[in-house]
């Protein structure tokens, strides 16, 4: 991997842009030109001013932060909430470099959106990252658009690996990566509010419940990572056969635990596409 990567600018560093940009800081790569990022309020714009190599700007304290930042990097990741999306593009788009490439981290907006505002000829990526970006953890789906060339994607997929793993994809199929990448973590930290629960309703206290069930997690996937098997080859070894996992294991699979997870997964992707559609 290169040891730089072009000037970056955060328009909206919220959740998600915020979860980005702490993951590119700590990854510590060199970023040439340095980072901007926009908050709406001092107080938000205050957190990130803390962090190395980030200039953070309060818009109620400079409304023509936005453009100003998107005028001095290569790369412009917009971060704001769906519906705000075309306000701010109409506000940036003068300001554009020819060579910049736009990067959407926006659920449910469109690279026709983009290319409605900013232009047929804009370089536009659309993103789909996760929240463990922060901790260097997250996977990322990325659809280039028809105008992004294959150098701005290789830039671009070097920025998001600086925070975990790329997956590309069309567009097409953004939001069902979304549905397990994107809304997976929230179902694996209910499956751990879930355990221990179970674990407290045997008697044990709360934080033994919660330090058995977190570190269960996440020694079981560090594992996973660093064996290579296959997760069906792992389960296999610790259901002993006639012993007390495969009874368990027998309770999920009775509770349709495989079509409980394909249900959730159908009802988020639906739920995706009626957000695009404004509802």
């Amino acid at each position: 991997m290169p040891d730089s990567l072009p000037s970056l600018a955060f328009l909206g560093a919220g959740s998600m842009g915020g979860a980005i940009l702490r993951g590119v800081v700590a990854s510590g790569i060199e970023i040439d030109g340095g980072i901007t990022a926009t908050n709406r309020t001092t107080e938000k714009a205050n957190e990130l001013a803390e962090l190395s190599g980030v200039r953070s700007i309060a818009l109620e304290e400079h409304p023509a932060g936005n453009a100003d930042a998107a005028a001095g990097a290569r790369i412009i990741l917009v971060g704001v909430k769906p519906a705000m999306v075309p306000d701010l593009l109409r506000e940036i788009a003068p300001s554009l470099a020819a060579d910049a490439i736009v990067v959407s981290l926006a659920a449910g907006v469109t690279l026709q959106t983009f290319a409605d505002v900013l232009g047929s000829d804009a370089r536009v990526i659309r993103s789909m990252p996760n929240t463990p970006a922060t901790v260097r953890k997250g996977v990322t789906g990325l659809a280039a658009g028809t105008s992004a060339t294959a150098d701005d994607m290789a830039t671009v997929r070097r920025l998001f690996e600086t925070v975990g793993a790329v997956i590309e994809v069309p567009e097409a199929q953004i939001d069902a990566l979304s549905t397990i990448s994107g809304s997976g973590p929230a179902y694996v930290y209910l499956l751990i509010e879930q355990f221990t629960d179970a674990a407290i309703g045997m008697g044990f206290t709360k934080a033994d419940a919660r330090l058995m069930a977190e570190q269960t997690f996440i020694g079981a996937t560090a594992l996973l990572d660093a064996s290579g098997e296959e997760p069906a080859e792992l389960r296999r070894r610790v259901t002993s056969p006639k012993g007390t996992t495969e009874r368990a294991i027998a309770v999920l699979q009775e509770a349709h635990f495989d079509r409980t997870f394909t249900d959730a997964a159908s009802a988020a992707l639906a739920r995706a596409k009626e957000l695009a559609a404004g509802a």
